[in-house]
């Protein structure tokens, strides 16, 4: 599939389908005139990109989880190294931190918003 149809089936920019391709998410091949042609599970790979993106991942880091995760689910691959594993699990400790951070932040405004009820 053309970069344009990849791009409307995944709510996806061209311009960031081209960036995942330059920093190696993403591995077109190309038709003899020179354009991008993308088979149909790069539909799953970006949808997984845009997961781990949202994750705060950074490209880097998902340049080197992809090949340990399966497009079409997530569910891990073969080629998972302790490395790998040792560095997600301080990934997943980090977004922890930050989900503390963010109920810590949700009750201070809870109790703001209760105190202006409660004086209003």
């Amino acid at each position: 599939m053309r970069i344009g149809e990849l791009a409307r089936r995944t709510g996806v920019s061209e311009r960031s389908l081209r960036y995942y391709e330059q920093q190696g998410l993403l591995a077109p091949d190309r038709t003899p005139g020179g354009h991008r042609d993308y088979p149909e599970r790069a539909v799953d790979r970006v949808i997984r990109i845009q997961e781990l993106l949202a994750a705060n991942l950074c490209t880097s880091k998902i340049a080197t989880l992809l090949p340990c995760m399966r497009d079409a689910d997530g569910g891990p691959a073969a080629v998972a190294t302790p490395r790998l594993v040792t560095e997600l699990a301080a990934e997943r400790a980090r977004i922890d931190r930050t989900i503390a951070d963010l109920l810590r932040s949700r009750e201070v405004l809870d109790e703001v918003i209760k105190t202006a009820r409660e004086a209003g």
